[in-house]
C-alpha cells in the first residue's frame, strides 16, 4: 500500500476503532452496572440509564430474526468499507461512513456475543403523534445506534445541500494537482 493511501486511510480506521471501542466500553459497564428492565435517573425522567436487549432493528422495527439482523448488517458494514476504501481521500464523506461502519461493528459484535444489542440511553423528547402512529417515549439506543443515526443525518444534509459534490470536486482537483 502507498504511502498516501495509508495517509487517507489512518483516520476513517482510528474513527472506527474508537467508534467500536467506546461503544463496547460503555455497553460492559451497561450491563455490568444496570439492573435490566430498571431506569436509572440522570436527569430526571428526561436522561436515563436503562438497560434493554433489542433482538429487532434499529427504532423498534422487527422484520425478522436476529439472524436476519446479524447477516443484513453484515452485508450493509462490507459495502460502507468498500466505499470508505474507494472515496478515501474525500474525508467529507470517508468520515460519516467511518462512524457508521464503527456503529454496525459495535452493534454486530453485541449480536454475535449475545444474540441481541445492548441499549441503555433513554431519552424523553418529544411525544410523536404522526398519521396513527404514536411515540411517548424514544427508543432506548447506544453509542453505536447515536454514531450511525448522526452520521446518516450528516450525510443527508450534505446530499440536500449539494455540498457533498463541491467537496468531493474540489477534493479530486488538489490530489491531481499534488500527484502532478
Amino acid at each position: 500500500m502507498d504511502t498516501p493511501t495509508k495517509r487517507h486511510l489512518f483516520i476513517p480506521l482510528a474513527i472506527i476503532f474508537l467508534v467500536v471501542a467506546f461503544d463496547q466500553i460503555t455497553k460492559i459497564w451497561a450491563v455490568d452496572a444496570l439492573t435490566y428492565g430498571n431506569p436509572i435517573e440522570v436527569i430526571g425522567q428526561f436522561f436515563m440509564f436503562t438497560l434493554v436487549y433489542n433482538e429487532g432493528g434499529a427504532m423498534g422495527t422487527n422484520l425478522g430474526s436476529s439472524n436476519y439482523y446479524l447477516i443484513s448488517a453484515s452485508l450493509i458494514l462490507l459495502f460502507v468499507l468498500y466505499y470508505i476504501y474507494a472515496n478515501r481521500s474525500k474525508l467529507m464523506l470517508s468520515v460519516p461512513l467511518s462512524f457508521i461502519a464503527g456503529g454496525a461493528i459495535g452493534n454486530l459484535i453485541d449480536r454475535i456475543a449475545y444474540g441481541k444489542v445492548v441499549d441503555f440511553i433513554d431519552v424523553d423528547f418529544f411525544d410523536i403523534d404522526l398519521f396513527g402512529f404514536q411515540l411517548q417515549r424514544w427508543w432506548t439506543f447506544n453509542i453505536a445506534d447515536s454514531a450511525i443515526s448522526c452520521s446518516i443525518v450528516y450525510l443527508l444534509y450534505l446530499i440536500l445541500t449539494k455540498k457533498l459534490d463541491g467537496e468531493v470536486e474540489e477534493e479530486v482537483l488538489e490530489n491531481n494537482t499534488e500527484e502532478s
